[in-house]
């Protein structure tokens, strides 16, 4: 029912291979997306992610909703001209922005009595919010995230969903799961009218993802994995974050969820932060992940290395002549020393930081690139044992 295609080239024990077909072009996996949350990456611009050979980015459907208003993309031809990229573009459902951007509004605009309430209501029909940037009221239902998805034009989208805290209780978690599900169920049956429509338009149709609740109750992740797995959508996604559990805790709650996710669909696990986790969700049969760390921790002066992350400002690094990661082939391994990268952080030049960006995102690229070509090879086994020589296993226990 849509011309969305891919095909599954090799596996190897959970570690999977696939190459993905859509109106912009292909791309393969394991693949790691940069977010380009506001159509950017912070202090990235385009032609250096195609340096990096990045397949594949990452818009943020609550932002673009806010400012530019997806209604304004459609107008201007769509997301990809807009922000002049010719490559597949996925977007999220928005849910994680409405949840953690509350406490960000505007108090001035606020009536007194309004200064302590949440600005996030949620209902069985709707949730409510106002804007981080003016107050201003706003409604995101399972049908108007899929109509805003679709007029933003992005080839992947998200369904509507409610990730729980991690430290929720069994009922909430459970009232959260449920009504995930029921969202889910209209947001397929709205994504497929507005396929129809887009069909009699002469355009492409978009590809859905459901998102498995990501819930710490064994019971309830297999229950969800199990209902998302049988929607007729041609992906799974699955959050990898639920605000803010311990690395362990994830890893645990992904071996329960993979065994009841279908072997044919493809899965997009949310909020991928670190190397090891890119290894180690790999190994667990995923093949699509995203994060803003990369440059987060650009901005904060952090590297990523294959020997763990590295925060230039140490003063070992004062006449260190070495690259950030001997093993790393981007521009900035191959042009720039530690004692140089020291040096612009010192004297707060915005370049260093911009470098550092560039390295992270770099890194977990290829890192995912790599994992590919060990799977191809039937060798991720030992791709991932040589990563941990080097790599502290006491990080999984953080």
């Amino acid at each position: 029912m849509f011309d969305f295609k891919f095909n599954l080239e090799n596996t190897d024990w959970f570690a999977r291979a696939w190459e993905f077909f859509t109106e912009h072009g292909s791309f393969k996996t394991p693949v790691f997306m940069p977010v380009w949350t506001k159509t950017s990456v912070k202090w990235i611009h385009r032609e250096e992610l195609d340096e990096m050979w990045a397949e594949i980015i990452l818009n943020n459907t609550y932002h673009l909703f806010l400012r530019p208003g997806d209604l304004t993309l459609k107008e201007f031809w769509w997301a990809h001209k807009f922000q002049n990229y010719n490559k597949p573009i996925l977007t999220d459902s928005g849910w994680f922005q409405v949840f953690s951007l509350w406490n960000l509004r505007p108090t001035t605009e606020l009536k007194p009595w309004e200064k302590k309430q949440s600005l996030v209501k949620i209902t069985e029909e709707w949730v409510h919010f106002r804007s981080f940037i003016d107050g201003s009221k706003h409604y995101f239902d399972a049908e108007s995230v899929m109509d805003i998805q679709s007029n933003i034009w992005a080839d992947i989208i998200m369904a509507f969903d409610e990730c729980a805290p991690w430290k929720s209780s069994k009922e909430y978690a459970r009232k959260a799961m449920e009504r995930t599900h029921r969202w889910a169920v209209r947001c397929v049956k709205k994504w497929k009218e507005n396929n129809e429509k887009r069909r009699n338009e002469w355009t492409y149709e978009q590809a859905l993802f459901p998102i498995v609740q990501w819930v710490n109750y064994a019971d309830l992740r297999e229950e969800s994995a199990k209902f998302m797995a049988s929607l007729s959508t041609p992906w799974v996604a699955i959050w990898g974050l639920s605000v803010w559990e311990p690395k362990l805790e994830m890893y645990k709650t992904l071996d329960v969820v993979k065994n009841f996710l279908p072997t044919n669909k493809p899965r997009y696990l949310m909020w991928v932060w670190t190397p090891e986790d890119l290894i180690e969700w790999i190994y667990r049969g995923m093949d699509m992940f995203d994060c803003v760390l990369p440059t987060r921790l650009g901005r904060h002066w952090v590297a990523f290395t294959y020997t763990w992350n590295l925060k230039i400002t140490n003063l070992k690094f004062r006449l260190d002549k070495t690259p950030l990661d001997p093993d790393c082939k981007c521009k900035v391994c191959r042009n720039y020393s530690k004692w140089y990268l020291r040096h612009l952080i010192q004297e707060d030049e915005m370049l260093g930081m911009q470098l550092l960006s560039y390295h992270n995102l770099h890194f977990l690229i290829h890192l995912a690139k790599n994992a590919r070509v060990a799977i191809l090879e039937n060798k991720y086994e030992e791709f991932r044992n040589k990563f941990w020589e080097r790599y502290p296993k006491d990080v999984l226990k953080k």
